[in-house]
């Protein structure tokens, strides 16, 4: 659990990470800590300041990583491949995430990332519900880890994000 301070610095790495369209309110944000399937996995400096964070769900079928950040000084260092391959080693589960379309150069070397770490970027359209009031819906790709996943786990997985992480119904 964080304390306010870890919260608030761990906001800040989310902010100067995503944009707005893939991120909630600094409020929505920290009502999830009070969530039972929602963890974060901070990685911290030697002055204790959080350098990386994974933040994820956790539920019975399969585990979803909603954001993967690395202090802009420190990306290209590893740390965000070493954070998450200790994620990955900590359970059997598969592990999935979303990913922007492969239509601009940043976006194909993000899901270049992923694959590294042995992710597989599955075929079927999927769309993120908005994460703030006003926002228009999210053309995005799912990647799944340790293989690619079937149509039936795809509809499936998809219906319990819409439920537990967005809210919505399908």
């Amino acid at each position: 659990m964080c304390d306010e301070r870890e919260f608030d610095q761990l906001y800040a790495l989310m902010e100067v990470s995503f944009p707005d369209s893939e991120r909630r309110t600094y409020e929505g944000q920290k009502a999830l800590l009070t969530d039972p399937h929602y963890r974060i996995v901070t990685k911290s400096d030697l002055h204790n300041r959080i350098i990386a964070f994974i933040a994820s769900w956790e539920f019975a079928e399969f585990r979803f990583v909603e954001h993967i950040a690395v202090d802009p000084v420190m990306r290209g260092s590893g740390t965000g491949g070493r954070l998450m391959n200790s994620y990955l080693e900590e359970s059997s589960k598969p592990v999935i995430l979303e990913v922007e379309l492969p239509d601009t150069e940043l976006a194909k070397r993000r899901i270049g990332f992923y694959e590294r770490l042995g992710f597989h970027l599955n075929p079927y359209d999927y769309v993120q519900p908005p994460l703030q009031e006003g926002q228009a819906d999210l053309p995005l790709k799912i990647m799944s880890y340790p293989r690619l996943i079937t149509e039936e786990e795809f509809s499936q997985f998809r219906e319990i994000l819409y439920a537990n992480v967005y809210k919505v119904a399908l």
